[in-house]
């Protein structure tokens, strides 16, 4: 249940004045051992200080790359450059708890650091996905009244337009920019990446701001589904909450664990996955800049992971490579970012013989809520909610629905939605209860089916029909290799089911294989669901984090 903040201790009160009016919050839950945190609470103790203190400063915390070159940093490592950058954003910088630092840069060590530094020195972390442009960090940077930046060396040129007066996306508030490389060894770098320059000027420990619990340290901005990012708000306790639920129950984390995985460190699902998660539990992370199905691979061979975390589609394209490496090390595949279709389940599993740990969560949420792994994994379903939250399917009057009925998906635990000054919070947000926008039913036994997001959903011909779900029919087929189903406007019956099919390679895209996919609709589904119209496409749109965009097929277009 809700109560009281505690006493902000942030110098620059932005944040906490900017969370939205306290009737629009959602119920949040505390009701289990291991969300009792202290009032006073900074997510870099436990996250890394923690563990060099009890002695275990030589395990490995983090992996990288460079110009072909792999290396490692230790927990002490680690800890002794976040000291000297955290230095260096309140010493050089003049940073004070609760300003906001934007971070931009691919996944690597470094931005890894980067992340740590800023939430020592109590500064309210706004990470950037690294394909943004100058308009769009504009509107980031404004909306969160962001002063300074850490940006890797390669992408520095947009967020340098935002520094120009004379560029149409300048941003006045922002005063300070400094440039990073991910390099081995960050304190000897070539000239020009002003931050190490900086670091070398610092050395010594950098004692945590002892903030609150209930202090923001982390300003989300959603990846853009739907043309529309909002900023989502989350507390010191947010973050490490969504470490001590689903990788303690559902992936059963340990020190010994090395993860390994697509998603930016700039979207949640990447940030805990590949940071949050095995720092909270001493393991270690192997963090690339970019990855193709081969690649990520060839990471779980050489470095023995034994999590990864992507999207399903690279499930699926890796399966059809995976027989050429050893797997052997890998104990919990997670796929989350979009509904995971049975038939890329079911391809992995009998392709390598690892069960996928499916899972749904959000940015609002921070991470995954509903998930299921191993033995409880149950065909055609997500799974249960994970321990710690409270799951509902709910009418348009939020009255839950009985087992076997459609309707809404409601959540809430001990993290939920609190968006930047936006209006859309009493959207998301309503009788204290998460509305994430999905289309659910849940069983007898309490497992919870995805249909579609409540936008996605077609209806032709009177008749209510699940994209995702004709998705997952077209994908039996094998020449198909991705595919996106959305209703288009027909005049006839309202809306036409119409699939966009990316075939594999050696097969031709032509109106035969297009009846030959219409067929396989019709034998799998009722036949009212089979897609009238299949396009056939170069490529899906998807945002960087892998997720389908569903808006832009239906633009007029697409077709």
């Amino acid at each position: 249940m809700n109560t009281a903040l505690l006493p902000s201790a942030h110098i620059d009160g932005f944040a906490r004045s900017h969370l939205p009016p306290a009737e629009q919050w959602p119920v949040f839950e505390f009701d289990r051992p291991e969300l009792q945190y202290p009032p006073t609470l900074n997510a870099a103790h436990p996250l890394l200080e923690e563990h060099v203190r009890k002695g275990h400063g030589a395990r490995t915390a983090l992996h990288g790359q460079t110009q072909g070159a792999t290396y490692c940093w230790t927990y002490a490592e680690l800890l002794t450059l976040v000291d000297r950058i955290a230095q260096v954003l309140v010493n050089e910088l003049g940073l004070r708890s609760g300003n906001r630092l934007l971070l931009r840069g691919a996944n690597s060590p470094m931005l890894a650091a980067c992340v740590l530094a800023g939430l020592k020195a109590g500064l309210v972390l706004v990470p950037t996905m690294p394909l943004l442009r100058s308009f769009e960090l504009q509107q980031i940077l404004e909306k969160a009244q962001v002063e300074a930046a850490l940006c890797a060396h390669p992408l520095i040129g947009e967020l340098r337009h935002c520094l120009n007066p004379l560029h149409p996306h300048h941003v006045p508030g922002l005063r300070t920019v400094l440039s990073f490389s991910a390099t081995a060894d960050p304190l000897h770098q070539a000239p020009g990446c002003e931050l190490s320059e900086a670091m070398r000027r610092y050395s010594g420990n950098f004692a945590a701001i002892p903030t609150s619990r209930d202090d923001v340290c982390l300003i989300a901005f959603t990846s853009g589904t739907t043309g529309r990012p909002k900023g989502t708000m989350h507390f010191h306790r947010d973050l490490l909450a969504m470490c001590d639920l689903f990788p303690r129950h559902l992936l059963r984390m340990q020190g010994t664990d090395i993860v390994c995985g697509t998603p930016p460190l700039a979207f949640t699902f990447g940030l805990g996955g590949l940071l949050c998660f095995p720092l909270r539990y001493g393991a270690s992370s192997v963090l690339l800049e970019r990855h193709t199905p081969e690649s990520l691979l060839h990471t779980i061979a050489q470095y023995r992971a034994t999590q990864c975390y992507t999207a399903p589609t690279f499930y699926r394209q890796m399966a059809a490579l995976a027989t050429r490496y050893d797997l052997s090390s890998l104990r919990v595949p997670v796929s989350a970012g979009e509904a995971l279709p049975e038939a890329t389940r079911q391809l992995w599993e009998k392709t390598t013989g690892i069960v996928l740990c499916d899972g749904i969560g959000g940015t609002e949420l921070m991470h995954i809520y509903l998930a299921s792994a191993g033995e409880g994994v149950r065909a055609g379903c997500i799974g249960k909610a994970v321990p710690g939250y409270s799951l509902r399917v709910v009418d348009q009057h939020m009255q839950t629905l009985p087992a076997g009925e459609a309707g809404r998906l409601a959540v809430r635990g001990p993290t939920g939605c609190r968006y930047l000054h936006d209006p859309r919070q009493g959207d998301y947000v309503i009788d204290g209860w998460n509305v994430p926008g999905d289309t659910f039913v849940m069983d007898e036994d309490g497992y919870y089916r995805y249909l579609a997001r409540n936008d996605d959903m077609i209806i032709s011909a009177g008749y209510n029909i699940a994209g995702p779900e004709v998705e997952d029919a077209v994908l039996l087929h094998p020449a198909v290799a991705e595919c996106g189903v959305v209703g288009l406007p027909d005049e006839e019956r309202g809306q036409i089911v119409t699939a966009f099919v990316v075939t594999r390679p050696g097969h031709a895209a032509n109106a035969v294989l297009a009846e030959d996919i219409q067929a396989l609709v019709k034998a799998q589904l009722a036949p009212y669901k089979y897609p009238r119209r299949v396009v056939f496409v170069e490529q899906l749109p998807r945002t960087e984090t892998g997720k389908l965009q569903r808006f832009r097929l239906r633009q007029p277009h697409a077709a």
